[in-house]
C-alpha cells in the first residue's frame, strides 16, 4: 500500500534535524519502500511517497523522527485504484 509522509520542523529544530539527515540519510526501515521524496522550497518541510504492507514499519519510521519533526502519514491510492472506486461513487 501506498503512503505520503508530510514533514514539518519548528525553527528551533531545523539544525538537529539537518544533522540527523545528514548522520542517517532519512532511510525508511527495510520494508518500507521509499519511492521519493520532496523538500519544499524554503520552508521547514516535505513529504515522501512510500510503500509498505506492514503499518509498524511506518511507525517505526515515523517515530525516528517526531521527535524533532510534526509528521503525519497518509495512506494513498493510485489512479489506478481510485478510478474505479469513483466510477462505482457515480453508479458507472
Amino acid at each position: 500500500m501506498l503512503f505520503i509522509f508530510k514533514w514539518s520542523s519548528r525553527p528551533e529544530n531545523r539544525n538537529a534535524a539537518i544533522e540527523r539527515f545528514l548522520k542517517t540519510g532519512g532511510k525508511p526501515p527495510a520494508g518500507v519502500n521509499m519511492l521519493g521524496r520532496w523538500f519544499v522550497v524554503a520552508q521547514q518541510s516535505g513529504f515522501a511517497v512510500a510503500e509498505a504492507d506492514d503499518a509498524g514499519l511506518l511507525q517505526q519510521w515515523a517515530m525516528e523522527w517526531n521527535d524533532l519533526l510534526s509528521m503525519e502519514v497518509l495512506p494513498a491510492l493510485t489512479d489506478e485504484q481510485a478510478g474505479p472506486l469513483m466510477a462505482a461513487a457515480l453508479g458507472k
